[in-house]
């Protein structure tokens, strides 16, 4: 379980900009994802806070602020995703993409600066507007050919290894058939975090190519979509499924 506000937060800090208290509580109170986790480490925290202070030793700051050096240049990215509009069979497909492959692919629902925002959001980097190559185009009219994705062109680099895990198992679901999230948590070690798995798919930025609309609540029923229900649907009746009622 993440969440991306906090996430965020944490690239600021390690910009050196501090948070301000007060608008840290407000964000704990209204997260639900924030209360659902400091509720699991309330109990850890207070340990912590328990312990004497030991001084670290001087050799251990120019150590640390080697790591957090590699670790910025590693994920540094200089220049910004390209974003084009691409027509397709549901509307208007949003795809960013930049020289590893795409990065992002959603439904254009409003109005194009405000959706770019999201995206930056999403991808924590600018985007620009650009014409996109072939290779894009071709990618969007193959998947609806074939309901099936050629990952070489998807980069999901910037994920965690669990995030990883879950949309390339996801993948492997055949269109036409629809999986659980506690399948997946199964399939890829862990068990106990279907709750973890839906997250993933909720924030999941290449939608369509890493098939989240196959995967549903252990019921068989549907269970949310970032492009709405409607468009869940409409996909999995085009690949040939019909959703339980």
């Amino acid at each position: 379980m993440r969440c991306c506000d906090v996430e965020a937060l944490w690239d600021e800090m390690r910009e050196g900009v501090q948070p301000r208290r007060e608008h840290v509580l407000a964000h704990l109170r209204g997260c639900k994802t924030c209360q659902d986790l400091y509720e699991q480490y309330e109990g850890l925290a207070y340990c912590l806070s328990c312990l004497p202070i030991v001084e670290p030793p001087v050799s251990l700051v120019p150590r640390i602020l080697d790591h957090i050096k590699t670790y910025r240049e590693r994920f540094k990215i200089r220049q910004p995703d390209a974003l084009a509009r691409i027509a397709s069979p549901l509307g208007n497909l949003l795809v960013a993409w930049r020289e590893q492959g795409i990065t992002f692919v959603g439904f254009e629902r409003g109005e194009y600066e405000t959706e770019r925002r999201l995206i930056e959001r999403r991808l924590r980097r600018t985007v620009e507007l650009a014409d996109p190559p072939p290779w894009v185009r071709d990618a969007v009219r193959q998947w609806f050919k074939t309901w099936r994705a050629d990952l070489r062109h998807i980069d999901i680099s910037q994920l965690t290894d669990f995030e990883r895990a879950a949309l390339r198992k996801a993948a492997e679901i055949p269109p036409g058939e629809v999986r659980s999230y506690g399948w997946i948590a199964r399939e890829i070690g862990h068990p106990q975090a279907a709750r973890a798995v839906g997250q993933v798919m909720a924030r999941n930025p290449v939608s369509l190519f890493f098939p989240c609309h196959r995967v549903v609540a252990t019921s068989g029923k549907l269970h949310k979509y970032g492009a709405g229900l409607e468009i869940k649907a409409r996909i999995l009746k085009m690949e040939g499924f019909s959703p339980k009622r």
